[in-house]
């Protein structure tokens, strides 16, 4: 029996995941990646004994990592260890008072009642509904592709939606539970972590500070970039194939089927191609059938709404800041107007921090009695067009996030100590990892780019191409582009039984 032969274009965090599935199923997979480094935006900076993540951070449902090793047969002990935090968050605001919030619901209910006493019902109204609301993305949504029109509108999916009460903003949602203009504050920052203004996007994503209260947030030993280190060697140990340096410049469609890829060296057929390129930059630069394309002709795709993007500092401390914790927030004065900067092309005057700092609790991260953190602020993406990203401008935004950062207690001198320092900036994302306009989260999650109306695993007028990611059906954050490999993985098996072929 010859095994079916599958490509997967990108070694993001969907290709290398939905590779270990495949692998497990009895395919045979290759994986060309254009970077040097695999991983895709999960990946990492090394330099003098400082271990930086470059993008993603914060981990939460820690079950569908580990899934993935299970569907492999794999203890996934012997790969990657997580360890819990405590507290989740400290939170600073510009009234110079910070907070701890725990995922002990005793601890915080104290943290609740120390800010204001009137809010921890409401606290516990609010979890308590938007959990309700989680369980049901969940169960109706999430885990489910709509590859046809039927899987959505039918009459319990359509119930369970409007069950969900999505259509207010974050802001308004959670201003119904909680009076207390500090605590708002921290739940909207939350929502910026798929990319949307918690002023304007949906509230769905109120389940994002939800999931952290219930399930806690958790960190991996050695920084994210362990989990695609223990993905490759899985790949690896399952006989799967990587290249890397290795551009791929076409999705070769013949007669509404994809049959392989073309680099700049080389021409390979497979059975099936998977696509981990985030799809807007996939259809419009890797696509060259314009049949194929069907409605996400390129003047679509230019008209789609997107994410914001990220600038991000990585420095490396001479010392060590026993006042911060893993996951810190800064919440700035004038904090809707400047949280809303980077979704109308400007960036924020006063702007809201979150500052990560895993040498706290991981020593493998920095050297001893050192520091490394990352300061991350929402900005707009490229399509705006009003912030070139040169040497000026880098200069001039860093100058006005270190008078934030100076303003948390104990850590005036940051500044002084630093001994390493880089950037990361929309341009970066564009550049390294084809975002499509340096947006950092793909496809915005707009009411009408999500669920059903997000673009979905597979084309409907080409066989044998599927496409996993954060542009995707169900979207964004680690946890739901592993959901998203586990989709494309199943579709896969279900059509083409590696024993035989099926369209």
């Amino acid at each position: 029996m010859v095994n079916k032969k599958v490509i997967i274009v990108g070694a993001g965090i969907g290709g290398l995941a939905t590779a270990v599935r495949l692998l497990s199923s009895g395919y045979e997979v290759k994986i060309y990646e254009k970077e040097v480094r695999i991983g895709g935006k999960i990946n990492i900076i090394k330099q003098d004994d400082f271990t930086f993540d470059l993008t993603a951070s914060i981990l939460m449902c820690p079950q569908e990592y580990k899934e993935l090793f299970i569907f492999a047969n794999k203890n996934w002990e012997d790969y990657v260890q997580f360890i819990r935090l405590d507290p989740n968050y400290r939170v600073n605001y510009a009234d110079s008072s910070s907070f701890d919030f725990s995922s002990d619901l005793v601890k915080v209910i104290g943290t609740l009642e120390s800010i204001s006493k009137g809010d921890s019902l409401g606290y516990l109204k609010f979890l308590g509904d938007s959990y309700e609301k989680y369980l049901i993305a969940n169960k109706y949504f999430l885990n489910k592709s709509f590859v046809k029109t039927s899987d959505f509108f039918n009459p319990l999916t359509l119930s369970m939606a409007l069950k969900s009460r999505t259509l207010s903003n974050t802001y308004s949602y959670i201003s119904k539970y909680i009076k207390s203009e500090k605590l708002r504050e921290f739940l909207c920052f939350q929502a910026l972590y798929v990319g949307i203004s918690p002023f304007n996007g949906p509230n769905i994503y109120t389940i994002v500070p939800t999931m952290s209260e219930v399930y806690g947030l958790w960190h991996l030993k050695g920084g994210m970039y362990s989990y695609i280190k223990a993905l490759e060697k899985l790949i690896y140990e399952l006989g799967g194939i990587i290249e890397t340096k290795s551009n791929v410049e076409e999705i070769l469609i013949s007669d509404g089927i994809a049959t392989g890829i073309k680099t700049s060296v080389k021409t390979e057929n497979a059975d099936i191609i998977i696509c981990n390129a985030d799809f807007p930059y996939a259809v419009t630069e890797l696509i060259k059938d314009k049949k194929a394309k069907g409605k996400y002709q390129n003047e679509k795709i230019s008209k789609m709404k997107y994410s914001c993007s990220t600038f991000i500092m990585y420095l490396g401390l001479n010392k060590k800041y026993p006042q911060l914790q893993v996951h810190n927030l800064f919440l700035g004065e004038d904090f809707k107007n400047n949280i809303e900067a980077a979704f109308v092309g400007l960036l924020p005057e006063k702007p809201s921090l979150y500052i990560y700092c895993p040498s706290k609790i991981d020593e493998t991260m920095a050297p001893k009695d050192k520091e490394c953190l990352n300061i991350m602020v929402r900005v707009p993406n490229l399509l705006f067009h009003e912030i070139n990203w040169d040497a000026k401008s880098i200069a001039s935004f860093r100058k006005r996030i270190f008078e934030t950062v100076c303003r948390i207690d104990g850590l005036k001198d940051v500044e002084e100590n630093i001994i390493y320092e880089n950037y990361l900036t929309p341009i970066d994302l564009k550049k390294s990892f084809n975002s499509y306009g340096g947006a950092a989260f793909g496809l915005s999650h707009t009411l009408t780019q999500t669920n059903y109306f997000r673009p979905h695993l597979k084309l409907p007028k080409v066989k044998n191409l599927y496409f996993v990611g954060s542009s995707v059906n169900p979207g964004t954050g680690i946890s739901i582009v592993l959901i998203s490999s586990k989709l494309v993985a199943e579709e896969i098996i279900k059509c083409h039984p590696r024993g035989t072929w099926q369209d």
